[in-house]
């Protein structure tokens, strides 16, 4: 990139380290680090510690010898992906290894730090590492098929090795919440080191939590979708359906009413459709198609 001293559009040498835009987020982090770890630099021209911290991470990855890829994405040109991973401040780092974040900070970083994270990330794929990113996709795989304490053992096992990993932290967590625990979720997230306290997957748990505290008031769907029928601009019947709905698991029909009060009402109770729809897609995956679609329509309602 210019401003980092590179040709726009090319790879730096040892072809590590590459320029994408959104377009090309899927294949070339997603999908590639099911291969190998793929580091993402959120950057833009006019970020003074953008110019130090990326030529560092250029150094040090490149110094891997191709056991860790890198990519940069200049959110002015990117704001999609950026706001779909959260991205607040820059620069903005993630690390993603099995297709999902694993690790990542915020701000400049020392080169000794630097090199460090670097080091740490190429470990995850496995090739002399750790197998960390395994461990972690397991216990994903655990949870998922309701396998609870097995995955909160792995995911505390991870953290023996590692005390350093967003993604073990906020598995350890969402078992808790799995279990109805979500002051133990809350006390995971809390022992996180602060330099990985604002990590994407920290960040979704948190917003995880908040909606887990609101599924515990939610009323009956069956009425509350009875008094939108016979109300629609009843809105805080409709954002009240949306928490039930989300409580029940029915996410999409959830983000479907929030969107629904949007469009009648977007001022309403300051703003709280809109807010509720980001807790709900910071909540998600990055890459999961409710939070992608929602996204989309809300940003065609905004401008509109």
């Amino acid at each position: 990139m210019l401003e980092l001293g590179q040709t726009n559009g090319a790879a730096p040498a040892g072809g590590n380290v590459k320029d994408i835009s959104e377009a090309d987020f899927m294949a070339e982090v997603v999908d590639a680090s099911q291969e190998v770890p793929v580091i993402v630099d959120f950057w833009a021209p006019w970020c003074g510690p953008c110019k130090t911290l990326g030529p560092a991470l250029e150094e040090a990855v490149n110094a891997m010898g191709g056991k860790v890829k890198m990519v940069k994405v200049n959110v002015d040109e990117n704001q999609q992906i950026a706001g779909q991973l959260r991205v607040q401040s820059i620069p903005t780092v993630y690390a993603f290894s099995g297709g999902q974040p694993v690790d990542g900070f915020q701000g400049a970083l020392p080169p000794s730090q630097v090199k460090e994270f670097v080091q740490k990330v190429a470990a995850m794929g496995g090739d002399g590492g750790d197998g960390l990113a395994d461990a972690i996709a397991a216990a994903e795989e655990m949870l998922d098929v309701g396998q609870v304490d097995d995955a909160a053992q792995t995911f505390a096992a991870i953290l023996e090795e590692d005390q350093a990993l967003a993604a073990a932290y906020a598995g350890l967590a969402k078992c808790h919440i799995a279990k109805g625990d979500v002051e133990g979720a809350e006390a995971v997230l809390n022992g996180a080191p602060a330099e990985i306290s604002h990590a994407a997957e920290i960040d979704a748990v948190h917003a995880q939590i908040a909606l887990a505290r609101q599924a515990e008031s939610a009323g009956p769907v069956d009425e509350l979708r009875a008094k939108v029928e016979a109300s629609p601009d009843d809105h805080q019947a409709r954002f009240d359906l949306a928490q039930a709905l989300y409580a029940s698991g029915k996410t999409e029909e959830a983000v479907a009413e929030l969107l629904e009060l949007f469009r009648r009402d977007r001022e309403w109770n300051d703003g709280a459709a809109k807010q509720q729809l980001f807790t709900i897609f910071e909540a998600l995956a990055p890459n999961d198609p409710i939070a992608l679609t929602g996204r989309r329509k809300l940003s065609s309602m905004i401008l509109a």
